[in-house]
């Protein structure tokens, strides 16, 4: 399987993928280490996944250097991708005593009923490239903390990171036979599918995520899909600094290059202030720097996925098609790699696919809405339900309106953000399950209640 740097197409590197035989071996390696590693104490855990806390830190800026290479982000952003995922960790460490501790439900003399947080066993994670970090410590660290086993698929576009946080597992004392990488692409994960794990846990699209739990679900085992999205943002006529919205809703959309599940997709605007922050929207667009991901300050760099180049020109097509304007960008950059222009398009409707499909890439339509009621009604329109925000003066006004919103997140003067200590969940064709928060410290987990008359 060769590694393609997106930024240039060379060729990084060739490595062996798994096949059905190592995969195997390795899921034996795995089933026999997870007995001991869940029987240890969760402080042992614990003390180990601190030591990874910290050996991400002291190579970051080699970690950050991979994964700029094999995924195309800019390089400070790789490095604010791996600052984030310590955070996340961090909460992870400082929470597990509590939430994976047994719990009293109650205490008397002759009665006490317990509930106890038993490991899975070995869970199978079909990770994601976008943010291999980020998305990979939601799965692995609280699966590890309760006690299980690992079968780490990283995705074939970040092949790499996922060997170099292997290594930092194992560094840290993780056993061998507790974490192993499959490595690989389509082939490697139908596998996967076909093996005993305990518990799956997928991040990706929503057609492959539908795939898998087809398939697991014969199993009976526990199946979270975390997959994509079509993330509307409101603003409100009532708000004050448009132009600092309009800058911080267009990092929003477009950060990572748009390659995030919840990138900001659709923007509603209230007409009031419609022609205002519009204009402050391209005027930020236009200020990035769109270059090689290791040049300094460049905030657009490649795509990951060179497929999802046409996929945004098939999205402009049809919009401009439909009567759209285009206000900037629109089109594939001309040079070596994986670019396309930042991408502005107004005059836009939900007969267009830019305002229906996951676009994942540096595009955004931005439509005039009349009133709330407007903006809640084409705010609902779609098949995905991962987050929502509204720009207004008013937390209750916001709140009313994203209440009417069946989405997992909700946000308020903010977006495109996830917090450790909230549950990161998906409704409808975003995913089932939630990872992140108590719940998902839990989801790696069985529960069972104990019943001591004395």
């Amino acid at each position: 399987m060769n590694i393609v740097n997106p930024a240039s197409g060379e060729i990084i590197v060739t490595i062996n993928e798994d096949d059905s035989n190592s995969l195997g071996h390795k899921y034996l390696l795995l089933k026999s280490g997870q007995v001991l590693w869940g029987s240890g104490s969760l402080n042992e855990r614990t003390a180990v996944l601190e030591k990874f806390y910290q050996l991400l830190d002291e190579q970051a800026v080699h970690l950050a250097g991979v994964l700029t290479e094999e995924t195309g982000k800019p390089l400070q952003q790789s490095k604010n991708e791996i600052n984030g995922a310590r955070t996340r960790i961090r909460w992870m460490l400082d929470h597990a005593v509590q939430y994976l501790s047994e719990e009293i439900v109650t205490n008397g003399p002759d009665l006490k009923e317990l509930i106890s947080y038993e490991p899975l066993g070995v869970i199978c994670n079909i990770s994601a490239w976008n943010y291999p970090y980020l998305v990979g410590v939601n799965i692995f660290i609280p699966a590890l903390l309760a006690g299980n086993a690992v079968m780490y698929k990283p995705s074939e576009y970040a092949t790499l990171t996922g060997l170099e946080i292997e290594k930092l597992l194992k560094r840290a004392g993780v056993p061998d036979d507790v974490f192993q990488v499959a490595v690989g692409a389509k082939e490697t994960g139908a596998h996967l599918l076909h093996m005993d794990f305990n518990g799956y846990f997928f991040t990706g699209s929503y057609q492959t995520g539908k795939y898998i739990y087809e398939r697991v679900a014969l199993k009976m085992v526990p199946c979270q899909l975390e997959l994509g999205g079509k993330d509307p943002l409101y603003v409100a006529d009532d708000v004050k600094d448009i132009a600092g919205i309009a800058a911080g809703t267009a990092d929003g959309a477009f950060y990572n290059n748009g390659q995030s599940c919840c990138s900001v997709e659709r923007i509603y605007v209230h007409e009031k202030v419609y022609d205002e922050y519009v204009d402050a929207f391209v005027k930020e667009v236009k200020s990035w720097k769109i270059g090689a991901p290791n040049e300094e300050g460049v905030y657009i760099a490649a795509l990951t996925r060179k497929e999802q180049l046409g996929v945004l020109e098939n999205q402009v097509k049809d919009a401009l098609q439909k009567q759209a304007v285009l206000l900037t960008g629109g089109k594939t950059i001309n040079r070596k790699g994986n670019y396309f222009e930042p991408t502005v398009l107004t005059e836009v409707n939900h007969s267009m696919k830019v305002m229906q499909e996951e676009s994942f890439g540096p595009i955004i339509g931005i439509m005039k809405v009349k009133n709330d009621l407007e903006a809640i009604k084409l705010m609902q329109d779609t098949v995905y339900g991962l987050t929502a925000s509204v720009y207004s003066e008013s937390m209750e006004r916001a709140r009313q309106i994203l209440a009417q919103i069946d989405s997992g997140t909700g946000y308020w003067n903010c977006c495109d953000r996830v917090s450790a200590g909230l549950p990161w969940s998906g409704r409808k064709h975003s995913g089932i399950g939630a990872t992140l928060s108590h719940q998902g410290l839990r989801a790696f987990t069985k529960t069972k209640g104990w019943h001591l008359r004395s």
